[in-house]
């Protein structure tokens, strides 16, 4: 059997491409204008040539006039006309999903204005622009591959004339001129020309750079990796008092390549000096010790690692067979104890002791200065798991109330099932001398969530408080105030361990731990 390469990936769906229908109306838009060049380019060029999946269509149309191109997409679907000052055009073709809107651009080259901000350019269109020009101003090389979809209206290239000269390579109609199929077939990520002139022109190329390795999981070439060591320190850089890359441009990118390999992200933030700059607060993880009769692994950065390496685990796939590993369970990982480092002390041996309500709010600080929430974390949700990771211990002291759990695993309000994946990596990544990790307070605190689970309604629902306030207050007669939150916690925590079942065995409980209701005063 043949190897199936890039070159061969793409062979194939070039045949097919005409029978994809968000693709259908570019047989269309042949023929009204015959002198048409339609390429696809960017991203799904490159997914397409490495087999991972896509639907992210960027389509690039040169000899079309942008008012004609606009007129035509129009008649044959709907433009939503953001970007067109650049000569962009949201398009979604007739009977399309309008959530999968595609990007159909003219040709167009930019000029940087050299403060390294990603808006400080000056973006110019023509259709007449050879796409070779269009792809120089791309960021790298795996992402400045085009190619050309010609259909049978699709004329001869000879027999039109005033074309510039292309550079076909691999394909007929492949135009690739800064090898990026041969970056593809090595798994590199290399800058387009000079790696630090291009991030000069846009510093947030930088963690593109770092994102892209971990998304395709690609090595940086090396003197691309230089530029980017060297152009880090310009992230957190201030012209005009504004932050020259956003830090909601920061956020996404940072966000995108933790998920997408948190151990290898880990590893590339932390050599290029982007923790430092960034989120120094991790770093002192780095030689922070840890008692060594329960971690043998060594410091609290190395048992983070080992942590991440975990939620790829057989054992994890077998405890959670159907989990959806989220973004928020990754962000926790990485930060369930940052908090060790500032409440370390040695006394009788090493503790952190309340370093999780620490972490919690060391989180919360980066969080807030990083606009992580502006990329879609849920960073309430992962300042909860940080503060709550070291829930399990409770149960093996027998501490924990059934309250406790449904507050913590039944609630919609808290991600309970994400609490204890981060408990069972968090276990796991914890290496005694023995060598085996100790999943004891683990398979405790999981009994007892299956054994209350067990009393789920038809509903899948706990089963609703047998008396209210109101009916406590009117019951004890008692005013509001504390003892009557005091009442329904006690109530339920009896309710919940099977001891109280109807309204009269509640009324009957009440009475005898609060006393008999208080006689009515007289008038």
């Amino acid at each position: 059997m043949p190897k199936i390469t890039p070159q061969n990936r793409l062979a194939r769906w070039h045949k097919t491409w005409p029978k994809l229908k968000p693709l259908q109306f570019v047989t269309a838009l042949h023929r009204q204008f015959p002198a048409a060049r339609v390429y696809l380019v960017g991203g799904m060029v490159r997914d397409l040539a490495i087999g991972r999946p896509t639907t992210d269509y960027d389509l690039v149309v040169a000899n079309v006039p942008s008012a004609d191109l606009e007129r035509t997409l129009g008649e044959l679907g709907t433009v939503d006309l953001v970007g067109k000052t650049f000569g962009v055009f949201k398009f979604v073709p007739r009977d399309g999903d309008r959530s999968r809107a595609i990007d159909v651009a003219l040709p167009r080259t930019e000029h940087a204005f050299g403060t390294g901000g990603y808006r400080d350019v000056q973006v110019q269109s023509d259709h007449t622009l050879p796409i070779e020009n269009d792809l120089a101003r791309r960021d790298f090389t795996v992402n400045a591959i085009a190619l050309e979809l010609a259909s049978s209206s699709t004329p001869n290239i000879k027999k039109i004339k005033n074309l510039p000269p292309t550079s076909y390579k691999l394909l007929p109609r492949l135009i690739d001129p800064h090898g990026g199929m041969d970056d593809l077939s090595r798994e590199h990520i290399r800058a387009v020309g000079d790696p630090g002139t291009r991030f000069q022109e846009d510093y947030s190329r930088i963690l593109r750079a770092i994102r892209f390795s971990c998304q395709l999981d690609f090595e940086i070439e090396a003197k691309t990796w230089t530029a980017v060591r060297a152009g880090v320190p310009q992230l957190n850089r201030v012209a005009h008092g504004e932050r020259v890359v956003p830090h909601e441009v920061i956020a996404k990118e940072l966000v995108k390549a933790v998920v997408a390999q948190p151990a290898w992200a880990l590893e590339l933030l932390d050599e290029s000096g982007v923790l430092q700059h960034l989120m120094p607060e991790l770093l002192k993880m780095k030689g922070c010790p840890q008692p060594p009769q329960f971690h043998s692994e060594g410091d609290v950065w190395t048992h983070t690692v080992l942590a991440f390496g975990k939620l790829d685990s057989a054992g994890f796939q077998r405890e959670f067979p159907r989990a959806h590993i989220t973004p928020e369970l990754v962000w926790a990982v990485l930060f369930h104890d940052v908090g060790k480092p500032p409440t370390l002390t040695v006394s009788d041996r090493i503790r952190t002791n309340g370093h999780d309500v620490a972490g919690a709010k060391i989180f919360r600080q980066v969080a807030d200065r990083l606009k992580l929430s502006s990329a879609g974390l849920q960073v309430d949700a992962i300042e909860q798991l940080v503060a709550k990771h070291l829930l399990s211990t409770h149960a093996k002291r027998n501490e924990m109330k059934e309250t406790t759990i449904e507050k913590y695993f039944f609630n919609d309000q808290f991600p309970g099932e994400q609490l204890l994946q981060l408990t069972y990596v968090d276990i796991a990544a914890t290496v005694p001398p023995s060598g085996r990790p100790d999943f004891e307070t683990y398979r405790i605190l999981k009994r007892r969530i299956n054994a209350l689970r067990e009393r789920l309604s038809a509903k899948r629902r706990l089963p609703k408080a047998l008396l209210d306030g109101h009916a406590i207050m009117a019951l004890l007669k008692i005013p509001p105030g504390p003892q009557v939150q005091q009442a329904k916690d006690y109530l339920r925590e009896e309710q919940l361990a099977g001891r109280v079942r109807t309204t009269t065995q509640a009324q009957q409980t009440l009475c005898k731990r609060f006393g008999p209701p208080r006689a009515s005063p007289k008038p």
